[in-house]
Order: C-alpha cells, then sequence, then structure tokens
C-alpha cells in the first residue's frame, strides 16, 4: 500500500479539524500553520481537490481565519465522528471527487488525523500524513501517532518532501510559483 511515489491523479488533499477553540493549544501550531498553509497554496497551484472537515464546530468553533482565507469557497464537512469516513457527507465528497489517495493535514494528529489515515488505508486509499503540517495538544502524542501509522500502511511525508514529489520535475511554471512557497 505504501510503496512508491505518490502522483498527483486522484489526489485530494483533505485539512481535518483546524478549528478555533482547539488550535491555540497545539503543540508547535505556529510551525504547523505555515506548512498548512504551504500545502494549500500549492494544491490550489496544481488544481488539487480540497476537503475541510470540522469536527463538532457548535463546541469547537469554526475552521481559524488563516485557512479559511485561503479557501473561502470550499463548505466544510460538519461531523461529529472521529473518523471522517465515519460522516456519509465526507464519504460522498471524496466519491465524487474520485479519490483515490488522501493527503491528510490538520489535527489531531492522534486522534482525528490518524483514525481517519488509518481507516481510509484500510478501505484501500493511498494515504499520506504530512508529519509538519498536523499535530497534537503534547508532541508525545503526536510521535505515537506517527508510529501507529507508519505500522498500519500510511505514508508519512514532510511538506517539501511532498512538493517536490508531487511536482516530478524543475523548470515547470508550477515549479517556479511552488518554488516561492518553499523558499518563503
Amino acid at each position: 500500500m505504501g510503496e512508491g511515489l505518490i502522483s498527483r491523479e486522484g489526489t485530494v488533499l483533505v485539512i481535518i479539524d483546524v478549528q478555533e477553540n482547539l488550535f491555540p493549544l497545539i503543540s508547535d501550531r505556529d510551525r504547523i500553520l505555515e506548512n498548512m498553509r504551504r500545502l494549500i497554496q500549492f494544491a490550489k497551484i496544481i488544481g488539487m481537490p480540497i476537503v475541510l472537515t470540522e469536527q463538532y464546530p457548535k463546541g469547537l468553533g469554526p475552521t481559524i481565519s488563516e485557512i479559511r482565507d485561503l479557501i473561502p469557497n470550499i463548505q466544510p464537512v460538519e461531523k461529529v465522528e472521529f473518523s471522517c469516513f465515519g460522516s456519509e457527507e465526507f464519504r460522498k465528497t471524496i466519491k465524487r471527487l474520485n479519490a483515490k489517495s488522501l493527503i491528510i493535514i490538520g489535527i489531531e494528529t492522534h486522534i482525528c488525523v490518524m483514525q481517519t489515515a488509518i481507516e481510509g488505508a484500510g478501505e484501500g486509499f493511498r494515504v499520506c500524513v504530512v508529519s509538519d503540517a498536523t499535530s497534537s495538544r503534547r508532541p508525545e502524542d503526536k510521535l505515537v501517532a506517527l508510529e501507529r501509522l507508519r505500522d498500519n500502511g500510511v505514508v508519512v511525508a514532510s511538506t517539501e518532501m511532498l512538493i517536490y514529489e508531487l511536482l516530478k520535475r524543475a523548470g515547470t511554471q508550477e515549479f517556479r510559483e511552488a518554488l516561492k512557497l518553499i523558499k518563503s
């Protein structure tokens, strides 16, 4: 399941639960936010579909404005299930997008990110969790989650690794635009 390079064909960026009442509690949140923003901007450059989820927004609030402002036209999938696959709306959305691979960013690594990734891999999706664009309140929870993800066939990558992997080559207009994100 986790062999080989990730292709952009059928790949969807999934942003999980980056919400106002939870994000301020997250470990290393400034770096995580910067990498999430890079990946969202990169997805827009290469035309990759984006799905946004919110866990119980009545309690955890809406998605933080730093993310919402980058994707104002994307309606969040509201859920109460920890795994996004527990949400019928999420399932319908990724089916409509013909998703074969999921690139997952967001919070928290050891709860909603991990459960979504493992369930997705179990259902035959190629799943990649971007380690420096996801976090938890406690760093040790994130570390344990990343180990468990690898044990379950989920690809773990960094933001820059993934951008270059999806670009495949230098010298293109996409490469020039992406380079600005990497160097910023």
